[in-house]
């Protein structure tokens, strides 16, 4: 997760957060935190390098709706970042 920038770090712990959360679903969330608009021209192309990347499934829901899972590399991803942030942060 190292290679992550924050923004896609967040995204990953939202897809986490959700059985199959479509990119609406994502944005929203993501949206709320931020207290900002996100564009799809931001959003998208970082879900794709999530998926690129092995740690995210990108699946369909129907003709024009994606979902996205987090996959067992993003979960011990998820893990492994918690046990070094557990090192600094009690």
């Amino acid at each position: 997760m190292d290679d992550l920038t924050g923004f896609q770090r967040d995204l990953l712990y939202v897809i986490a957060g959700f059985e199959r959360p479509s990119g609406q679903d994502i944005k929203e969330e993501v949206e709320e935190y931020y207290s900002s608009e996100i564009n799809h021209g931001r959003l998208y192309p970082n879900l794709d390098t999530l998926v690129n990347k092995g740690l995210v499934e990108k699946g369909q829901l129907d003709r024009r709706t994606n979902y996205y899972a987090i996959t067992a590399d993003g979960e011990q991803a998820i893990v492994d970042r918690q046990e070094w942030k557990s090192q600094y942060i009690g």
